[in-house]
C-alpha cells in the first residue's frame, strides 16, 4: 500500500511538472520574423578600412593602406539582383607608413596620383549563394578598365543615430597589378596585390 501512494505521489508530481513546461511554452512569446533589409545607404568612412599587401623580393609582404574612402551601397536582401555598389578611393590617400615610399607609390611608376586620381570599382550584377555575396563589376584603376569579381559577406547590422539601419560588409580579393598596367620593379616586387575592404556604411 505504501509503495502504491509513493507511486501515486510520483505519478501526480510528473503530471504537474509537465502541465507547468507546457504552459510556459504556450505563454513564451513567438520569435520576431527576420526582415530581409532593403535600402539605400553611403559608405561610412570613418568606420571603413581599404587595406592591402604585396610581396618585396619575395620575401615578406609590404602592407599599406587608403585613408578615404566613399560610395553607396543599394541592398536588397530579398532581391540580391537588385542590390549595386559603388565604391571611389582616391589614389592621393594612399599610406604606407613610409614618406619616401609614399611618394613614390603617387609617381609614374605606380599610381600616378595626378593623371589618375581615383579607384573605383563599379558594379553591374550582384547575386547570393548562401551566406556569401558577390559582386561582379569594373574596377577603374591607373586609367585601365577592367572586369573582376568580389565576394564578400554581411558581417552585421545595427541601428545608427536617427534610427537609421547600419551595414557592415567584409571582402579580402586579389588582382594582378600588370593588368592595370603597373609593371615598375619586376623582381623587386610581386604582381599580385591583396586587398582588403571593410565597409560600414549608413542608412540615406
Amino acid at each position: 500500500m505504501k509503495t502504491l501512494l509513493i507511486a501515486s505521489s510520483l505519478l501526480l508530481a510528473g503530471s504537474l511538472s509537465l502541465a507547468t513546461f507546457n504552459s510556459a511554452q504556450a505563454k513564451a512569446p513567438a520569435a520576431a520574423p527576420i526582415v530581409p533589409v532593403v535600402g539605400s545607404f553611403a559608405v561610412d568612412a570613418g568606420h571603413s578600412s581599404v587595406l592591402f599587401k604585396i610581396k618585396h623580393k619575395n620575401t615578406a609582404y609590404s602592407y599599406g593602406r587608403f585613408n578615404e574612402i566613399s560610395g553607396t551601397v543599394d541592398f536588397n536582401e530579398a532581391d540580391p539582383a537588385k542590390s549595386s555598389v559603388t565604391v571611389k578611393i582616391p589614389t592621393g590617400s594612399v599610406d604606407t607608413n613610409s614618406k619616401k615610399r609614399d611618394e613614390h607609390l603617387l609617381g609614374p611608376d605606380f599610381l600616378d596620383a595626378k593623371q589618375f586620381p581615383e579607384l573605383k570599382f563599379t558594379s553591374t550584377e550582384v547575386s547570393k549563394l548562401g551566406d556569401t555575396w558577390r559582386a561582379k563589376g569594373s574596377l577603374d584603376f591607373h586609367g585601365t578598365r577592367k572586369s573582376i569579381t568580389i565576394d564578400f559577406e554581411k558581417t552585421g547590422e545595427s541601428e545608427g543615430r536617427g534610427g537609421s539601419k547600419v551595414l557592415g560588409f567584409h571582402s579580402q580579393f586579389t588582382i594582378d597589378r600588370t593588368d592595370w598596367g603597373i609593371t615598375y620593379g619586376p623582381g623587386a616586387l610581386g604582381n599580385d596585390i591583396d586587398v582588403t575592404v571593410s565597409l560600414e556604411v549608413a542608412g540615406q
